[in-house]
């Protein structure tokens, strides 16, 4: 990978570009693989997906960054155990990261002074700040950063798949049943419009596999998300069981992926990162 570009800001692709597009560019140069985690509805795991994808890249060896790109609503700094963080500044001024299992990780949510306060800013105030965290933090060379977008097709996902085109592509999450599927699918035709690759999609909630017995129920039927993939063309990444530990892991800020690895979840999600290391290989 290239070593960083040096601007001061009066280069000549400054003059061409701007000088935030050209920060931009630098920054992004930097990272190989950007994967942006999205869905068309809410409630489907999207973030939870999104953490333990990108813990999941970390124990395979790989440099990552996790981006909260959900401006109302970022829940990643919980996740990760990362609440009431002082940030600190590099050398350059730019903001360090914070670090939590093997992912460097930043979100919106640091900065704001009480968890529980609102976000309320109109679409341009959203676009500069996201702009802000990619060319005013310090990533430093990635192999990936995952991007963990709010649901729908609004400013958040479509300012992110414009500023990444040139080296992003989506990761979709849907639920198994037909009214999530329906929904999830405006997501695979918003990336089609935008000529934005999509990696794959993941099936979240699958399945019940009591702990006890081993019974698996299936709670929200099954089969919608590799039937959805299969319908459009795109690679299905797989299913993700429910179980209840991975809720309790979210809440206690111990992403699974991470701190259980050996379990069917935590094997479902390194599976996951098999096969998108094989689409984007």
């Amino acid at each position: 990978m290239s070593e960083e570009k040096k601007c001061s800001g009066n280069c000549e692709s400054c003059a061409s570009k701007g000088k935030e597009n050209c920060a931009l560019e630098a920054c992004l140069g930097r990272i190989r693989h950007k994967i942006v985690v999205m869905s068309g509805k809410g409630g489907v795991g999207k973030s939870t997906v999104a953490a333990n994808l990108a813990c999941a890249l970390a124990l395979s060896g790989y440099r990552v960054g996790l981006l909260d790109a959900d401006v109302h609503g970022p829940s990643i700094p919980g996740m990760l155990h990362l609440e009431n963080l002082q940030l600190e500044a590099s050398g350059s001024g730019r903001i360090l990261p914070p670090e939590a299992a093997g992912i460097k990780v930043m979100s919106i949510g640091f900065l704001l002074e009480h968890a529980d306060d609102p976000v309320v800013w109109r679409g341009p105030m959203k676009i500069g700040v996201l702009q802000q965290l990619f060319t005013e933090v310090e990533w430093g060379e990635l192999d990936y950063m995952v991007i963990d977008c709010p649901p729908g097709t609004g400013d958040e996902p479509l300012t992110i798949c414009q500023m990444v085109k040139d080296s992003g592509s989506a990761v979709i999450v849907t639920t198994p049943q037909k009214i999530a599927s329906s929904d999830v699918s405006k997501s695979v035709n918003f990336c089609r419009q935008m000529q934005f690759p999509v990696t794959g999609l993941i099936e979240n909630m699958s399945s019940f596999v009591c702990p006890k017995c081993g019974e698996i129920t299936e709670i929200f039927s099954s089969g919608g998300g590799e039937k959805l993939a299969a319908s459009y063309g795109i690679a299905f990444l797989g299913k993700l069981p429910i179980d209840p530990e991975v809720c309790r892991g979210g809440d206690e800020g111990k992403p699974f992926a991470y701190h259980r690895a050996d379990t069917p979840v935590g094997k479902a999600f390194a599976a996951a990162v098999e096969k998108i290391e094989q689409v984007l290989a």
